[in-house]
């Protein structure tokens, strides 16, 4: 699977970034340039999981004014910061759904599709795309959250993990299980 570099850093650059949360940490102010980095990349996964353009600025304003103000509490695991803004995008997402019992979507081009497909069988037609589409519409939440930052986003299992709080190996298991469970959805003829 090929790396998606939006979001896999260097070491220099992992550096670099943690130069600007610890001065952060020490004055919010210094907060902008992760604010610039992180946001579009934010947004976007809310977005795609709520397809509400203004309520998914609001929840993404939440997770920066939350980042921000728990800014003392981030620890450095060895992954881009990002991953501390997703669990906390997350949360601000489920707490948006319970509030306002919003209906998740999720937003996937067709090039997307056809590569999921491509792991499926080799005939990727209309037909098979169709068929995928409604096999991830029947998914559960956590195994369609897993699919999309491991197929998407491009994420490795690291990240993944450290999004969802569990570990590497976790996130490997539990992406194999949801991947066997599309693939069951996808194969079921109807």
């Amino acid at each position: 699977m090929a790396v998606n570099p939006m979001y896999h850093q260097t070491n220099q650059r992992m550096e670099e970034e943690l130069s600007w949360i610890r001065r952060a940490q020490k004055d919010p102010e210094c907060f902008g340039p992760l604010y610039k980095k992180y946001h579009e990349q934010i947004f976007r996964y809310v977005y795609q999981r709520m397809d509400d353009e203004e309520t998914a600025f609001d929840v993404t304003s939440q997770v920066f004014m939350k980042a921000l103000n728990n800014l003392n509490r981030y620890e450095f695991r060895g992954v881009p910061f990002s991953s501390w803004l997703y669990r906390i995008a997350k949360s601000e997402l489920y707490q948006s759904f319970r509030d306002k019992k919003a209906e998740r979507t999720v937003n996937i081009e067709s090039c997307q599709l056809s590569e999921m497909i491509e792991e499926f069988e080799e005939d990727s037609n209309e037909i098979n795309k169709k068929r995928l589409f409604e096999s991830l519409a029947k998914l559960k939440e956590k195994d369609m959250q897993l699919i999309e930052m491991r197929f998407f986003e491009k994420r490795s299992f690291k990240e993944i993990g450290e999004i969802l709080d569990i570990t590497e190996n976790n996130a490997k298991v539990k992406a194999f299980r949801a991947i066997e469970k599309l693939k069951e959805l996808f194969n079921v003829k109807n």
